[in-house]
């Protein structure tokens, strides 16, 4: 098998922009497997040729699984647009049935499945169909059984070669990352900021990370070497990854000072999204990447959300807003952040959050409160010139 079939669902419906999201793909897709191959656009899919694949199989499968854009994929074997080639695949396919598709290579039922986006090949889908599934019946002596066989064997009949292949992996489906702009992502140490870092590279955003320090945390290393493997991972799945790692001690000491303990977690927030503001346009992003989702914790109410995102000029986008602690969960362990966020770390949230904290924040009050902070502008700046900037 020297090829990988790689096929999108969503790019599909792009009309006249589809050429743009395919490259992207395509780009995004070489990138991840440099060591073992290209990347190239072909009439309506992606095919990668290897430059050796043994023994990485599993990497590769890894590696595709949780890139965006691809809706599914295979190891598949070429073959010429020649009935006898295509036989001849057919047969070597399932003669030798690799344990990589296929656990058990005792199998007695099949089917055959073609598709033909080359219409002037000279046989269609259902003959290739029948001349396949009687040649598989006679020479190897299997059973056809088109509802639940042991074995699918896939044909694609292409423009110039046709692709076989008995195995398909799902992907995460969705748009290739980097097609959809660029935003700024504010990641604490918990579950649900990865989870939703994810989602946003899933609609083909490029997520810039964003890591607000505790006081507690300054000059430490384990809270800092938490976030960066969490982001090294988010990396993986994007094609690389910066992150700014900010202090937040000055403006801590300056909240606490003057405002009530019940509205502090809001006040945070709102400072919060003016740095992120600052870095989004440093980077030239476009909107700003939370993890909320409506109701889960007390600074997550639809009123304290409303008082949160009015400090920010940028679009806020959290793609979690819906979704319960299980799905965020369950996301999370699939794509490998869970045990990373479990690890205890006290972030700047946790460390500010009252006894009893507001949940019906009134932006009138907060703005009061707010006025009673000297030079709010001057802190925001303070602890940005004290970035500490790391590239995955």
């Amino acid at each position: 098998m020297d090829y990988i079939v790689i096929h999108y669902s969503e790019i599909g419906l792009k009309g006249k922009n589809r050429a743009f999201f395919e490259k992207k793909l395509a780009e995004n897709i070489s990138a991840a497997l440099q060591d073992y191959g290209k990347a190239r656009r072909h009439h309506g899919k992606i095919i990668v040729e290897f430059k050796e694949s043994a023994g990485k199989e599993e990497k590769i499968v890894k590696k595709l699984s949780l890139i965006p854009g691809i809706s599914s994929f295979a190891f598949a074997q070429k073959a010429e647009l020649k009935v006898d080639d295509i036989k001849h695949s057919a047969l070597e396919i399932l003669s030798t049935l690799s344990s990589r598709v296929q656990q058990n290579n005792n199998w007695n039922t099949f089917r055959i499945k073609t598709t033909r986006s080359n219409k002037k090949f000279s046989y269609t889908s259902p003959e290739i169909n029948i001349i396949l599934g009687d040649l598989v019946r006679t020479k190897l002596n299997k059973k056809v059984y088109l509802d639940k066989p042991d074995v699918t064997l896939h044909v694609e009949i292409s423009e110039k070669e046709a692709y076989l292949y008995t195995g398909k992996y799902k992907g995460i489906g969705g748009l290739p990352v980097g097609s959809s702009g660029k935003v700024v992502a504010l990641l604490s140490g918990g579950i649900d900021s990865p989870v939703a870092s994810f989602m946003a590279m899933k609609r083909g955003l490029k997520v810039v990370f964003l890591h607000i320090l505790n006081k507690t945390m300054t000059g430490g290393r384990t809270g800092v070497a938490k976030i960066e493997n969490i982001v090294k991972g988010l990396a993986e799945i994007q094609g690389g990854a910066v992150l700014y790692v900010i202090p937040f001690e000055t403006i801590q000491k300056a909240i606490i000072a003057v405002v009530p303990a019940e509205y502090r977690m809001i006040v945070y927030r709102r400072f919060m999204m003016k740095i992120a503001e600052k870095i989004a346009e440093k980077e030239k992003a476009k909107g700003i990447i939370t993890g909320d989702s409506i109701g889960q914790v007390a600074s997550q109410t639809l009123d304290n959300l409303g008082c949160i995102y009015s400090s920010a000029n940028l679009p806020v986008l959290p793609p979690l807003i819906g979704m319960n602690k299980e799905e965020i969960i369950e996301i999370a362990g699939s794509i490998g952040t869970y045990e990373l966020s479990v690890i205890p770390y006290p972030d700047c949230c946790s460390f500010l959050i009252a006894k009893h904290p507001k949940t019906k924040g009134n932006i009138g009050e907060i703005e009061k409160l707010e006025n009673l902070i000297p030079d709010k502008s001057g802190l925001i700046k303070d602890s940005i010139e004290k970035v500490i900037v790391k590239l995955h």
